[in-house]
C-alpha cells in the first residue's frame, strides 16, 4: 500500500510550481522521460489557471 499522505504532499508542491519552475524542470531534465512528464505537469497547470480564468470571465 502506497503512502497516501506522502504524494497528497508531492502533489501539494507541485501545485505550487511557477511556469518558470516548470521551464527550468524541463530545460535541466536529465532524460527525455523526465522531460515530457515535466512538460505534461506545465501543461496542467497551465489549464488550471486557464479553467480559472474562464470561470471568473476575466479574459
Amino acid at each position: 500500500m502506497c503512502d497516501v499522505k506522502k504524494y497528497e504532499n508531492i502533489y501539494n508542491e507541485i501545485r505550487n510550481l511557477q511556469p518558470e519552475d516548470t521551464l527550468q524542470l524541463v530545460l535541466e531534465a536529465e532524460t527525455e522521460e523526465q522531460r515530457d512528464f515535466y512538460e505534461m505537469i506545465g501543461n496542467f497547470l497551465l489549464q488550471q489557471r486557464q479553467r480559472q480564468v474562464i470561470e471568473r470571465n476575466l479574459f
